[in-house]
């Protein structure tokens, strides 16, 4: 577990470089004409604040909602009601994938402000989607297999000692060393999961935070403020449900909720800041943009579909339950298609 703990905070600290220096990536000169927007820098600033606010709250209130399972018992992991939450939150998080995070690397990959040579002549918001989503394949499979081997040496000894203590029990001792080897895997699997969700997640919160940060226009900003308040909440919920299964310490999960709740408002801030060197329309921006969304985009289409829905849905209890299954995915489909809904205004 130490291994663990000690790549969480690897994890954290490539974060923040992440936070701290894709700003001075973005800061470039226009070579395209801006569109033309009614730009209101105090109305704008205003809406910023507000945006910060709600993001914030919705943002720690949706991922506690899962972590509160225990104190109200109805929201713990083993109760359907879990799972059909859960399954909403994966719908919310695949549609912010393909529906918003994509498409805006592809606008911005595709931009007439870019040269021709190389990035209209080949895909390459499909590309860096496609290998993202092939990395965090790899990572994901590398990574349980590194903790499970980790933590082998341990397990080996623990089962030698519930042998030894138990021998006339041959049968009980064999189902509870499968039983404890099974759930040890099951747990390290969920915090790799939880983790590499939490970056796909912060990666696309920081672009999104700092392009509206850095908008001088309330037409712009207006809608994005109750699609991302929406958005930020029900993404939290589906982080939410992998800490709670992942069973960390109350302090790391403390951290990893604190780290997601001000991730967009940080991005928002630090677009407030750089806001009169920004230019959305230079080519360093729209290719560092571009590239992030995409990978991100890769990253949650992949978490969702695979870490997500198919974990859940192919677990045993949703299997065994047809009434539960049903409403998964109605949960599921009502959760992608509210989200989808937003991509009219945001």
């Amino acid at each position: 577990m130490k291994r663990l703990h000690q790549s969480s905070k690897l994890l954290t600290f490539y974060v923040l470089i992440l936070v701290l220096v894709l700003p001075s990536f973005v800061v470039g000169e226009c070579t395209c004409d801006e569109e033309d927007e009614e730009h209101d820098k105090p109305q704008a600033l205003k809406l910023k604040i507000a945006a910060i606010t709600s993001i914030l709250v919705a943002s720690a209130i949706g991922v506690c909602i899962p972590i509160l399972g225990k104190i109200f018992p109805a929201l713990s992991p083993e109760k359907d009601i879990f799972f059909i939450i859960k399954a909403f939150a994966a719908g919310v998080i695949l549609s912010t994938g393909f529906i918003h995070v994509l498409p805006d690397a592809f606008d911005s990959l595709t931009s007439p402000c870019l040269k021709e040579h190389p990035w209209g002549e080949f895909p390459f918001t499909g590309l860096v989607a496609m290998v993202s989503a092939i990395g965090t394949r790899m990572v994901d499979a590398f990574a349980t297999v590194y903790f499970n081997k980790s933590h082998s040496d341990n397990k080996s000894q623990a089962e030698v000692v519930d042998e030894e203590k138990v021998q006339e029990h041959e049968g009980h001792v064999h189902m509870h060393t499968h039983s404890h080897v099974h759930g040890s895997s099951d747990l390290l699997r969920h915090r790799v999961i939880s983790q590499i969700l939490e970056l796909g997640i912060v990666v696309h919160s920081v672009i999104i935070g700092i392009s509206m940060g850095a908008s001088q226009s309330p037409k712009t900003i207006r809608p994005l403020v109750a699609a991302l308040t929406f958005h930020q909440f029900f993404e939290g919920m589906g982080l939410g449900g992998c800490i709670v299964q992942a069973k960390f310490k109350s302090k790391a999960v403390f951290i990893m909720a604190l780290f997601f709740s001000l991730t967009t408002p940080v991005g928002i801030a630090i677009g407030i800041g750089i806001s009169n060197a920004y230019s959305e329309n230079s080519p360093t921006a729209l290719i560092v943009e571009g590239i992030f969304n995409a990978a991100s985009a890769g990253i949650l289409i992949y978490m969702s579909l695979v870490d997500l829905l198919a974990a859940d849905f192919m677990n045993p209890k949703m299997q065994s339950n047809g009434r539960l299954l049903i409403w998964s995915n109605v949960s599921l489909l009502v959760g992608a298609g509210c989200m989808s809904l937003l991509a009219k205004w945001a």
